[in-house]
């Protein structure tokens, strides 16, 4: 493909600083950036940062720290960002309480926004037309159908993560004009901390797995293939794009209200309760 200019290095991210948010606590933040860092032969260093990006105060000081370590590195900025820390509560709706919707979207919504708007400066430092920056908001196939209701429901994480695709749709064209491109990922179910109560109430993950289209749950290298993509030179004109991560259940979705409740299913045969 030699005719095509760059072809070799299209999925390459050599020399990229990207900012990535999650991990939930300050000791798997260290175990995640050691894991890294002990990688062979990767130039280039994880730097693990503290902060609950729920909070504005604490996002304007992880971002006033993340520029700090820019300028360390002699790196002109940020050329990539994705927003992954979230949380969820579930619960019957009449008994759900407020401080749960509250810390939902603050994290999940609010967060997501701030830590955006005080991130763009360092996102536009890089950027150029051809080879923009990137914000990855990482969503859920919840903010798309609706999974869940009655016991197991997650009403208002389900509300959080349909904002968050609408917000990124708007940052797509808020930010083009600065050289910043905007995706959102919608993982379905993939075996995490967040998702492990719910596969494991639904029968485990082998059951569920086998509810898929594809018979089987995601794996981190699914959702690892996909990121690469969008923040490398192949994903460069795509912008204000929802990218559904789930084997294509969300298609023939039904209706699981608990474990006994009414439930409508339909595709293949199979029984499914996404």
């Amino acid at each position: 493909m030699a005719e095509i200019e760059g072809f070799n290095s299209l999925f390459r991210l050599d020399g990229k600083v990207a900012v990535i948010t999650g991990a939930r606590d300050a000791t798997n933040l260290t175990a995640a950036a050691d894991q890294l860092n002990a990688i062979p032969g990767i130039v280039g260093r994880a730097v693990p940062i503290v902060a609950n990006v729920g909070h504005t105060d604490q996002i304007q000081k992880f971002v006033n720290e993340v520029e700090s370590e820019v300028r360390k590195s002699n790196k002109k900025g940020v050329d990539i960002l994705m927003a992954n820390a979230a949380s969820s509560w579930g619960g019957p709706f009449e008994e759900f309480e407020d401080w749960k919707s509250q810390k939902t979207l603050d994290l999940n919504v609010r967060g997501v926004f701030n830590l955006v708007r005080f991130m763009v400066p360092l996102l536009a430092a890089p950027a150029t037309p051809t080879s923009p920056s990137r914000v990855l908001i990482t969503s859920s196939v919840g903010g798309i159908i609706v999974p869940h209701v009655g016991a197991r429901g997650a009403i208002m994480y389900s509300v959080s993560k349909a904002a968050t695709h609408h917000l990124g749709r708007n940052l797509a064209l808020e930010l083009a004009p600065k050289n910043i491109t905007t995706n959102v990922l919608a993982p379905g179910f993939f075996p995490s901390r967040l998702a492990q109560p719910q596969i494991d109430y639904l029968g485990g993950e082998g059951v569920v797995g086998k509810q898929n289209p594809l018979g089987r749950l995601g794996r981190p290298q699914d959702i690892a293939g996909l990121v690469v993509y969008l923040c490398s030179a192949a994903g460069s004109y795509v912008n204000g794009e929802d990218v559904s991560l789930d084997g294509g259940a969300r298609l023939r979705v039904g209706l699981h209200v608990d474990a006994d409740g009414p439930e409508a299913a339909s595709g293949n045969g199979r029984e499914s309760k996404l």
